[in-house]
């Protein structure tokens, strides 16, 4: 689906909205939850509105004063284990030092049965901006960091001891005129690189062939389509409670004989 920016922080919103709806399909209530990123007001305004004791970790000291959070990133908060029954991850996970380290550590924080309900941007996307970074001309240097796919994902939640996994991925298509509103939008969104040490900066020669290299991909209108593909997951603590999957071996049913033609 397309869409056309309406900020340069375009995603936040986008991620919230799509976070609540899941929110609201689970048929239980939450008392208790931990917020890791304050990038949504409206985020932090619906948990609060609906009674939660709300707990706020957010990395960048400027947002974590302005939301009375926690300064400190995802792979370190140090709060007592089970301190949660739900925990809301709305974009981050990929810029993380230490990603199994987190989940791990958000996984001691929520209590048996508690939810960990989250997304990112993840891989397969700006394919038009990777491409365009090795223009000739360009020094190879790493200037993205790397992206977790779907299969990724689903492996690390089950590793580190979510039950009932899911991951699933939307793919929005934003429409640019030129590389630099991208850039705009990425740094707005806290998607730029984070890689330390940080790469050498661009030269003004190496910023022009990489924004030809990006624009010689123009739609016919003159403006270039950029994909981002927005990873969601969820998982949960297990508890005794929850569905379980059937023992290996105990089907009854037939694959082969299901898959025979019909005479």
């Amino acid at each position: 689906m397309a869409r056309q920016p309406a900020g340069a922080n375009f995603l936040a919103p986008i991620i919230a909205d799509t976070l609540l709806d899941r929110l609201t399909m689970v048929t239980r209530e939450f008392s208790r939850c931990l917020l890791v990123g304050a990038h949504d007001p409206s985020l932090i305004a619906h948990l609060n509105g609906t009674g939660t004791e709300l707990t706020i970790a957010e990395a960048g000291p400027r947002l974590a004063a302005e939301n009375g959070a926690l300064a400190v990133e995802a792979d370190a908060i140090d709060l007592p284990f089970g301190s949660f029954d739900l925990i809301l991850w709305p974009g981050g996970l990929d810029s993380i030092n230490d990603v199994p380290g987190a989940l791990v550590r958000l996984r001691a924080l929520l209590a048996p049965d508690g939810l960990l309900l989250g997304a990112f941007v993840g891989d397969g996307s700006l394919p038009r901006l990777r491409r365009a970074v090795m223009a000739d001309g360009v020094r190879s240097i790493a200037r993205m960091h790397p992206q977790i796919d779907l299969a990724a994902m689903g492996n690390l939640l089950q590793r580190v001891g979510f039950a009932l996994p899911v991951v699933d991925v939307e793919a929005l298509t934003v429409r640019y005129g030129n590389m630099f509103a991208l850039v705009r939008d990425l740094r707005a969104g806290g998607l730029s690189s984070r890689l330390s040490p940080a790469p050498a900066p661009l030269t003004r020669e190496e910023a022009a062939r990489i924004a030809a290299a990006f624009a010689a991909e123009a739609d016919p209108d003159g403006r270039i389509g950029e994909q981002f593909r927005l990873v969601h997951f969820s998982g949960w603590a297990p508890h005794p409670d929850q569905p379980q999957p059937a023992r290996r071996g105990s089907g009854t049913a037939s694959l082969s004989e299901a898959l025979k033609p019909q005479k």
